[in-house]
This record gives C-alpha cells, structure tokens and sequence, in this order.
C-alpha cells in the first residue's frame, strides 16, 4: 500500500487525478469503476480540464460505478446517474453506451445484483477502481456489518450514512434507505484501488482503515488485504495518522 500525502483538497484532487490520467494514457481502453460523492468532484474537475487540454481521450474507456441509489430514477436530480452525467460524463468525450450504473428503479434486487456483477464480469473486470470512504468506514455503501458481502447487493444504509447524505436532499426522510452496491470481492477484483480521502472528519475512518484489524465494522480496513492500493488524503483526513506516527517515531 503506498500513502501520499497531500497539503489540501484541491492538491489531493490533482494528485488523485493524476493517477487515473496515468492509467488512461498507458491503457486507453481501461475499465475505471468510479465513486461519487463530494469527494470525487474535484478530480473529475481535474480530468476534464486536462481532457478540454487535449491531453487525455476518454474514447475507448469504460466506467462502471460503485453504486445507486435504490428507487431514484436515473433523471432524478440525486441520482448516482444525474451526479455522474453531471460532473463527468458530459464533460468528456466518453461515449455513451460505455458507462454503466447499477439501475435503481430495478424493484427485482436479485435479479439486478445478478446483472451488474455480469456485466462488471463480461468487461473483464476492473483495471482502476476509486473510492471514497465514509465516516463510518464504509466503501461503496458496504456499511458495518457482521459479516463482509462479496458480490454486488443491495444493502440498507446506515444511520450515519443517511444522516451525512442528507444535505444533499430537502430533508433526512428524503434520503433512500437502500443502495445497490458491488460488494468487498468486486471490488477487491480490481487490479488497482485508488481510494482518495479529504477532510477533518475522515480522520478517524482512514486511521482505522489503514491500521486497525481487518473487519466487517470497518469495511474499508479489507483493502489492506489488496496488493495494489494507493491512499491519497489531504492533510486533515491524514491528521491521526500523522499524530500517532509521531508518536512511534
């Protein structure tokens, strides 16, 4: 695993983005499973200026995301669809019929986790996948748990995660309570996992991500499991790990 530190978000943003430029630039066919949240956005901001630059082609790239909101259509304003086509899609020459989302509107849950862990199957997998982390450690919406899922499920969000989502809806009661999601193995398939963190109030999820047991309460702690991650946090999110290196040191 290889941490790199970053002085902010807008630096964590480059930084990150300057990951994903290299995989497209080295294979213009990649397959790149992609996050939302408000993390992400300044590094899709990145990319798609380097693409206005003409120095990245999204033309042979294929995404797939981490997940959706169950029963929010893809014209719905807080969709995972909408936020995609939003800051990403729409401004680069990614083609069309080559980014896939989990379908919210699929009422049939088993049959949709059946078809979006096909389809990730059919493309050959992932070659890049980036992440976020919740406050509760989760990635995608893996959310604390008993036990780790593998494949792709639908999950029912935890309280925390409802509550950190709601400012991007009229009111908590707004928020959906269920989320498709690729489970810890799909995502652990990837060939590489680049998980971007930012923030004060990440501190103490990438702390225990990083170096607490590996278990299903803290979701993101598998990805010490990988053999190719790279950490980028921004000086806050990476607060407890600097302190208490201090203190080994």
């Amino acid at each position: 695993m290889r941490i790199i530190l970053t002085k902010d978000y807008q630096d964590m943003s480059r930084k990150a983005a300057n990951i994903i430029s290299a995989q497209v630039i080295l294979k213009p066919d990649s397959v790149l499973g992609l996050a939302t949240g408000s993390t992400p956005v300044g590094i899709y901001r990145q990319l798609a200026q380097w693409y206005e630059k003409g120095d990245l082609d999204f033309s042979k790239v294929t995404t797939v995301n981490l997940d959706e909101y169950r029963g929010l259509s893809p014209e719905d304003s807080q969709s995972y669809h909408y936020y995609m086509e939003k800051n990403f899609f729409s401004k680069v020459n990614l083609r069309a019929d080559r980014h896939f989302l989990p379908d919210g509107n699929n009422e049939d849950a088993a049959a949709e986790c059946a078809r979006y862990e096909a389809l990730i199957g059919s493309l050959g997998g992932i070659d890049l996948q980036l992440l976020g982390l919740g406050h509760n450690g989760h990635i995608g919406f893996n959310e604390p748990a008993k036990d780790f899922v593998g494949s792709v499920h639908l999950v029912d969000l935890a309280e925390r995660t409802i509550e950190a989502n709601k400012r991007f809806f009229s009111s908590a009661e707004a928020v959906p309570r269920q989320a498709y999601t690729m489970g810890v193995r799909t995502i652990l398939c990837a060939k590489k996992i680049l998980l971007a963190v930012s923030g004060e109030d990440k501190a103490d999820a990438l702390f225990r991500t990083l170096n607490g047991p590996i278990s299903p309460k803290v979701p993101g702690s598998v990805l010490q499991l990988h053999p190719d991650v790279v950490v980028v946090a921004d000086a806050a999110a990476a607060g407890r790990l600097s302190r208490e290196s201090g203190k080994d040191g």
